[in-house]
């Protein structure tokens, strides 16, 4: 069960070196690099990414991984908002992994956003940022998909470089796009009662994809004997709400969407001799931590890592060295704006 989050770093020069252990250990050193929630226009971003985009490009990095949200969370899913995306992945030098977010699609029913029907969003998406069956970026490489191109689960992604196997999964935030009841589907929202019924009916079928696609990949790591796992999806699924004594808020209903995908990662975790770094953005700030199981027992070879967001526009360098016992070094990356 997933519990509250511990021993929480919050640095700007916070370091985790993340200890593996099991056969397979191979020569390895290189970097990659992680961002997200970027850029909101109505926070003013426009003038800020320029200088992100730069950094990244600039760096060492082999290839990055987004954690979702192209845009806000009140501004209108029109066609633009995936077009211009295209364009900034494409203007990175090095490849760059997409993963959904919630405001590209689960939270487009909003009036603020439009009133979109979320699963056409979801369907444009699909269609429009998986082009090909490799990375974006203007130097790509190969990715391995759960879905075919165009079609359900395309976005889930995965691929081994230097030891290490790295996924991707479309887990987005707004509770992983559950309906709890007819309060919930109609707030300001544009939804009918047939578009919630049609919504849980995706987040069940698109839970149990999520699961296999996830045991999958664990189970690819075990083959290669990889050093470590990097699972990125968006949604902090409930990591960092408040810690009490005699409540566990992480269980709450608004995250009730995520709790089987969480058992299984802690169950595949479990069975896993190498390091798991979980990778998620959605609430701005840059964390790491060993939020799993509870404070007084530790998932001792999962990590987790929150990357930056709007407005605070930096991105994390991750340096992965599978001949050592340290597999993951994560440095925050501030991006001093001109």
């Amino acid at each position: 069960m997933l519990v509250r989050s511990i021993a929480t770093v919050v640095a700007a020069l916070s370091l985790m070196s993340c200890a593996a252990t099991g056969p397979g250990a191979t020569q390895a050193g290189y970097a990659f690099g992680l961002w997200g929630d970027m850029p909101y226009k109505k926070a003013g971003d426009d003038s800020k990414l320029p200088a992100v985009l730069k950094s990244i490009n600039q760096s060492d990095i082999a290839f990055s991984l987004y954690d979702g949200d192209i845009k806000d969370g009140s501004s209108q899913c029109t066609d633009g908002i995936y077009t211009d995306a295209l364009t900034m992945f494409n203007s990175m030098a090095k490849p760059v992994v997409y993963v959904p977010g919630d405001n590209e699609w689960t939270d487009c029913h909003r009036l603020n956003n439009g009133g979109f029907d979320t699963l056409e969003r979801l369907a444009h998406l699909r269609r429009v940022m998986y082009p090909s069956l490799d990375s974006l970026g203007q130097t790509r490489m190969p990715l391995e998909h759960q879905g075919k191109l165009g079609e359900k689960y395309v976005e889930n992604t995965r691929f081994s470089h230097g030891g290490v196997v790295f996924v991707g999964l479309n887990v987005p935030g707004s509770n992983n796009n559950l309906v709890l009841n007819a309060k919930d589907c109609t707030a300001k929202s544009a939804r009918n009662t047939a578009q919630c019924d049609a919504a849980n009916a995706e987040y069940l079928e698109r839970d149990s994809a999520n699961v296999a696609w996830l045991a999958a990949s664990f189970a690819q790591a075990k083959a290669q004997k990889a050093r470590g796992i990097v699972l990125v999806v968006q949604a902090d699924p409930g990591f960092d709400l408040p810690e009490t004594e005699d409540i566990d808020e992480s269980t709450a209903p608004g995250y009730a969407g995520y709790r089987n995908f969480m058992d299984a990662v802690v169950k595949q975790t479990e069975q896993y001799a190498g390091q798991v770094l979980f990778v998620h953005g959605d609430t701005h700030f840059f964390k790491l931590d060993k939020p799993l199981y509870s404070p007084t027992k530790m998932l001792a070879n999962l990590t987790r890592l929150e990357t930056f967001g709007s407005p605070s526009l930096h991105w994390v360098r991750v340096t992965v060295d599978t001949a050592s016992d340290n597999v993951f070094t994560v440095q925050p990356v501030v991006v001093r704006q001109p």
